[in-house]
């Protein structure tokens, strides 16, 4: 059995990995490389992708910006989220404020450290990086279209990262990044609709409380339905071995994500919208497993 001392440790320990979206930056990590082995490096050998050291202190060194950013935006956030998010946010009160600060700056410390091994680039690329979610979770946050566009292009730059290491600049590369740019920027206009009473008390000038949930749900129709776009072309015009099936169910769940939408009203229907596309870009991550199945049943057995 736990004693107090243990127990408050742990909580603190889940309260932390709370506040990191610990789940979220794990998932980027595997997606980093997983885009790394059968898309940006596909005919490098599966040993020298892992035993890449450059490539291990990129990814290593997003992850630890990735979760300072979770960090900073929870800080600015907090008000909002007693609102929004009443039982996350008791979980992530039982760390301060202040040793979130400290854990913030440490983290940066050591991902721009990191980059240090790869590269000067690296790390004005990393620097930046962490500047511009700074300023997007001080600023530019609270401003309509601009922050939901900052957010979601910030959501991409560590696969950015991953892509110039790589130098790979070929168009199925665009067409992937493009799909995921408009499933990630049609999830933070549903945030929105799904966060309004916490902003209005806040005073957050999103796009449904500037103009209105109607506007917000055209919004994500388009940016769903244009995600048909690159669908349709990764699976007509690319070799994109088994991943075409997951494209293909994506494609239907954009027309049932889409018939769902125009039909909520209240959070509860949003936050199921928001898990239906949070689900599309997860699956995503685990279906780039598809595009090589024999290298991946090659390597288990």
């Amino acid at each position: 059995m736990l004693n107090r001392k243990n127990k408050l440790l742990l909580l603190k320990l889940l309260s932390l990995f709370s506040v990191v979206r610990g789940y979220n930056v794990l998932m980027i990590v595997l997606a980093q490389y997983l885009a790394s082995i059968f898309i940006l490096a596909p005919d490098g050998s599966l040993r020298k992708v892992l035993l890449d050291l450059n490539l291990l202190l990129i990814v290593l060194a997003s992850a630890l910006v990735i979760a300072s950013g979770y960090i900073i935006n929870n800080f600015y956030d907090a008000e909002k989220d007693l609102i929004n998010k009443p039982r996350k946010s008791m979980l992530d009160r039982l760390v301060s404020q202040r040793f979130k600060l400290t854990t913030y700056f440490l983290l940066n410390l050591y991902a721009v450290f990191a980059a240090s091994y790869v590269s000067f680039r690296a790390v004005l690329f990393f620097s930046m990086y962490i500047f511009g979610i700074w300023f997007y979770s001080h600023k530019l946050k609270k401003i309509p279209f601009i922050g939901n566009v900052v957010s979601s292009t910030l959501a991409i730059a560590p696969f950015f990262a991953v892509f110039v290491y790589y130098k790979n600049f070929e168009t199925v590369i665009f067409v992937h990044a493009i799909f995921l740019f408009g499933l990630i920027l049609a999830r933070e206009f549903l945030k929105d609709l799904e966060n309004m009473a916490g902003d209005l008390a806040q005073n957050y000038k999103t796009i449904p409380i500037m103009y209105g949930p109607r506007v917000s749900k055209m919004g994500i129709t388009t940016l769903v339905l244009l995600a048909l776009i690159p669908s349709w072309l990764l699976i007509t015009r690319f070799e994109i071995g088994y991943m075409d099936y997951y494209f293909m169910g994506s494609m239907l769940l954009f027309i049932i994500l889409v018939l769902l939408l125009w039909r909520s009203n209240t959070k509860k229907d949003y936050v199921w919208l928001h898990n239906i596309l949070k689900f599309i870009i997860i699956a995503g991550v685990f279906s780039i497993l598809l595009i090589d199945v024999d290298l991946v049943l090659n390597r288990i057995f």
